[in-house]
């Protein structure tokens, strides 16, 4: 929850930046157009992963470390 808004704010206000090249329809667009659609999905996704995917994977990887430290203190301190 403390990354929420951060990560949010940084991705909303870059998205917002490359919707004018996304709406573009004057000279050059054909050129702008794809590569906004392209950095704006990117971006989307990206959020997505750091902000859901990323955090469940590091929770799963470090539950099985967590679990394996605290039995061997078990062990040791009996």
């Amino acid at each position: 929850m403390q990354r929420l808004r951060p990560v949010l704010m940084t991705a909303v206000v870059a998205s917002m930046g490359f919707v004018p090249m996304a709406l573009a329809t004057g000279q050059g667009a054909e050129v702008q157009k794809p590569l906004a659609i392209v950095v704006i999905g990117g971006l989307i996704t990206s959020t997505i992963l750091t902000l859901f995917v990323l955090p469940a994977i590091s929770q799963c990887l470090l539950k099985g470390k967590h679990e394996s430290t605290s039995r061997t203190a078990a062990f040791e301190l009996t």
